[in-house]
């Protein structure tokens, strides 16, 4: 699959034309399956979800005008027949990953098939990841929790870590858990954004640091695209790679 890996959707016209150009034709003439899973775990998260289906999110995701939008919600998959999504998956010009809790949606990739079945799909198909959802394609990843997540299948290993704001220090609990494996690099989403204090310069690169690959700090005018192993970032922001 190609890659595009975003902090917060398609957040502007850079980002879009990058998608295009992974797609290989209009969005207009493109089919996409939208995953809001990863969103559940946060309080109301069942209102964010319906808001980023619908449109009215704070970011663009699908209504960047897709032929069509399906929506593929992972935590039903095991009690269905694979017949009655597994082709549905594979037709899928772009599968939308949206934003969450990683470590819950990376659990749910698993368990539903999906991630056995992504490497299958064809090599047009597209990945698009919001936040959560660029953060658990990688292979290995780490989270910031301000509480333990509520996933049911543990994390690999969880390390308390403080971080200097303006405002003070602020204590977090790092969550290190297995994605779905298809890039060899992390992704640290909101890069420099005031509600993501983690995520400022000096917190990204000490939460980098506990992450053993290569990893983009990317904020939401950013993205990262993935082609046949290719990686570029394409920008009308900030962002910074952090290497082990």
């Amino acid at each position: 699959m190609k890659l595009l890996l975003t902090s917060a959707g398609i957040h502007n016209a850079t980002i879009e034309d990058a998608l295009v150009e992974l797609l290989g034709k209009p969005i207009a003439e493109s089919t996409a399956l939208v995953i809001p899973t990863a969103i559940y775990p946060f309080r109301g998260g069942q209102f964010g979800a319906y808001r980023m289906i619908s449109g009215n999110g704070p970011s663009r995701f699908t209504d960047v005008g897709w032929k069509s939008v399906g929506l593929l919600e992972l935590s039903v998959l095991p009690s269905i027949e694979e017949d009655a999504w597994v082709p549905i998956v594979r037709e899928a010009d772009a599968l939308l990953f949206w934003g969450g809790d990683p470590v819950f949606l990376a659990n749910w990739m698993r368990r539903s098939g999906l991630a056995d079945l992504m490497p299958t799909l064809r090599p047009e198909a597209v990945y698009v990841g919001a936040s959560a959802g660029a953060i658990a394609a990688a292979s290995t990843f780490v989270e910031t929790y301000t509480e333990p997540p509520l996933s049911t299948d543990g994390p690999l290993k969880s390390e308390s870590v403080v971080f200097s704001t303006p405002e003070g220090d602020i204590d977090r609990t790092l969550v290190t858990a297995e994605g779905a494996g298809l890039v060899d690099f992390a992704i640290i989403p909101h890069f420099e954004h005031p509600d993501h204090l983690d995520a400022s310069s000096a917190n990204a690169e000490k939460w980098a640091a506990h992450i053993p690959v290569p990893t983009y700090a990317i904020d939401d005018d950013s993205a990262v695209k993935v082609v046949d192993g290719n990686i570029e970032v394409v920008s009308e922001g900030q962002w910074k790679l952090f290497t082990p």
